[in-house]
């Protein structure tokens, strides 16, 4: 019998990339599931989401930001671009409040680092992203463009969900693997110096476009309008192996040195033979943080400390006693934690061992229980105080002590949230 012709190899089909646009007005805020987004969109690929916050209105005006940019503490940029040169200008603020009426109609942005830990309507969007780790979030940076403001083409090396709030902002975005990314010399700014967007959008109030890291992007404002950047923290490897050292050189027993027991008459005495490299990188290995949980520990330490300002301290008020604080809670007294305070926590990686709660760089060895609901409130009643278990207990009086919590009456007048500089 003759043979069969073999089959032509059919070509391997390649995957679909997920679709660039999505309406999340059924499924709120990201049009899927969190699981489908994490696999499919997450430090992959962007997604434009319409009606992300269907209805949304904005929790900040642009007048109670430019009062915020004139604050000491907060940190805040003035953007401005000629366009006859295409330059841009940046000035840093504190500003004063009569900078602003005089300003240009268009053409400028002013811009807002950690307005979540200012304005307490503004930090309670962040429960709608909870699909993600909280201490991946980093702020939420909020800026106030006028007609024709914008920052310039650039790209972060961070994941960021930009949440129109008011008005109107096109984007564009060249989501391209091969994207140029070399930036221009002649701007104060890290801008692209050359942009080729391949999807250009207008966002209304409520739609929020997701950015993984490198995705070079362009905003600029329709009108006036309001943008909020919800930015992750995603600390570069030059800055966890700079603290992963100064770790390691902090903690590190002075009797592990370079060993050579075994050395033998050197052919070269001047020569940095291979068995001294060895022995040199036995006493690196020495150092190293072996143990999951030690290693849990400087990364719980390390992921919870501000990466700008805000450091939180005692308060200036005569510290109240255990039964002064318990009674007042009985009497119904909230807790507050302070803004500036980034928690998280950790199980303990030996069986039987405390789980470890994570409070801006310090660590509490804690019952898993105790530990996980700590860091989940935002607010403690008694309730909540009452459920935790005597250790619980004595570390949120510890936390009270060093400025975390504020004691306070839940009313009318506390609605607006702390001021961060209030208890430092």
């Amino acid at each position: 019998m003759p043979n069969k012709p073999a089959k032509a190899a059919s070509p391997k089909k390649t995957a679909k990339a997920p679709a660039i646009v999505v309406d999340a007005s059924a499924h709120p805020p990201l049009g899927m599931p969190a699981e489908t987004f994490l696999r499919q969109y997450w430090q992959k690929h962007p997604v434009l989401i319409r009606n992300a916050f269907p209805g949304l209105q904005s929790p900040l005006q642009p007048e109670d930001l430019a009062g915020l940019a004139c604050e000491e503490g907060a940190l805040s940029r003035l953007i401005q671009h000629d366009r006859v040169n295409d330059r841009y200008s940046v000035r840093h603020g504190p500003f004063e409040e009569s900078e602003f009426p005089g300003m240009p109609r268009q053409d400028w942005t002013l811009l807002v680092q950690d307005v979540d830990k200012w304005d307490a309507d503004v930090a309670a969007l962040l429960p709608a992203f909870d699909f993600l780790p909280r201490w991946r979030i980093d702020d939420i940076m909020v800026s106030f463009a006028a007609p024709g403001g914008s920052v310039g083409a650039h790209v972060d090396q961070y994941d960021v969900f930009l949440l129109q709030a008011q008005g109107h902002r096109r984007w564009q975005i060249d989501a391209r693997s091969d994207a140029p990314q070399d930036f221009r010399p002649d701007a104060e700014l890290k801008l692209l110096r050359e942009f080729d967007p391949s999807h250009d959008w207008i966002l209304g109030p409520g739609d929020m476009l997701y950015l993984p890291p490198g995705v070079p992007h362009h905003g600029v404002a329709e009108d006036a309008c309001l943008t909020f950047s919800v930015g992750m923290r995603a600390p570069s490897a030059a800055e966890l192996m700079g603290d992963y050292i100064d770790t390691l050189a902090g903690e590190a027993d002075e009797s592990l040195r370079y060993r050579d027991p075994d050395l033998t008459p050197p052919r070269d005495p001047n020569e940095i033979d291979a068995d001294a490299m060895t022995r040199a990188v036995e006493a690196l290995n020495a150092l190293r943080m072996n143990d999951p949980d030690r290693l849990g520990d400087w990364f719980g330490r390390f992921i919870t400390v501000y990466r700008a300002a805000g450091e939180v301290s005692a308060g200036g008020e005569a510290a109240r006693s255990r039964i002064e604080i318990e009674w007042d809670l009985q009497q119904g007294a909230n807790l507050w934690r302070h803004p500036w305070s980034r928690m998280a926590w950790r199980r303990a990686h030996a069986k039987g061992g405390a789980a470890r709660l994570y409070v801006s760089g310090q660590e509490f060895a804690l019952p898993a229980r105790d530990a996980q609901a700590i860091a989940a409130a935002a607010e403690l009643d008694l309730a909540g105080y009452s459920a935790l278990s005597e250790r619980g207990r004595d570390c949120v009086i510890e936390l009270i002590a060093s400025g975390h919590y504020r004691l306070g009456v839940d009313d009318a007048e506390d609605d607006d949230g702390l001021d961060p500089e209030s208890e430092n």
